[in-house]
């Protein structure tokens, strides 16, 4: 009985799933197994997360299945199926959006260019270089704006000593970048 049901139309099939058992299980295979990749490929890549596409996956033909019930007739099987993944991809990305750290808050109200944006990602780069001891005080002095005072504080050591590390992490960058600093200013 399942193999007859690979020659039925998607509005056939649909129908189906408004009877009983087993015909109901049998269609609803059917159309999965005829869009389980698409709507699966179309979530990957709109959410870009493949844990977040697979939820959205699973919520799409939970609800096409349960929607059977309340459609009265679909001639779109397909587009169907897509709107509801269209749908809970569009509700995942509003609520991602809600929730944005507040790192990301504060770069979406001062928008960068492409130049500060690539700067900036070498020196994040050259700050994997720094040892240790120079990058934790350089990223709480330049990142996190805490004083000198406050770092001392923080790491038990002299006020002198930790300019001396911002000194020396500064010095280190503008060596591990000047190669890149030369091609930006050759522009």
């Amino acid at each position: 009985m399942k193999q007859q049901f690979t020659s039925y139309s998607d509005t056939v099939l649909f129908d189906a799933l408004k009877r009983a058992k087993p015909e109901s299980e049998y269609a609803f295979a059917e159309l999965y197994n005829r869009y389980n990749q698409r709507i699966y490929s179309y979530c990957l890549k709109v959410t870009g997360n493949a844990d977040e596409a697979r939820d959205i996956f699973q919520e799409t033909f939970i609800r096409f299945f349960r929607s059977a019930a309340q459609e009265a007739e679909i001639e779109n099987v397909g587009g169907f199926v897509m709107r509801i993944a269209r749908n809970l991809c569009l509700n995942y990305n509003r609520d991602k959006k809600e929730t944005i750290a507040i790192e990301d808050f504060h770069l979406t109200y001062n928008p960068l260019n492409y130049e500060q944006e690539e700067l900036l990602g070498l020196v994040q780069t050259a700050l994997e270089y720094l040892d240790y001891e120079y990058r934790e005080v350089f990223v709480m002095r330049q990142y996190h704006d805490l004083s000198y005072e406050e770092i001392a504080e923080i790491t038990g050591d002299t006020i002198p000593a930790l300019k001396n590390r911002v000194w020396r992490a500064k010095e280190k960058i503008k060596h591990i970048l000047s190669p890149y600093i030369a091609d930006i200013s050759k522009l």
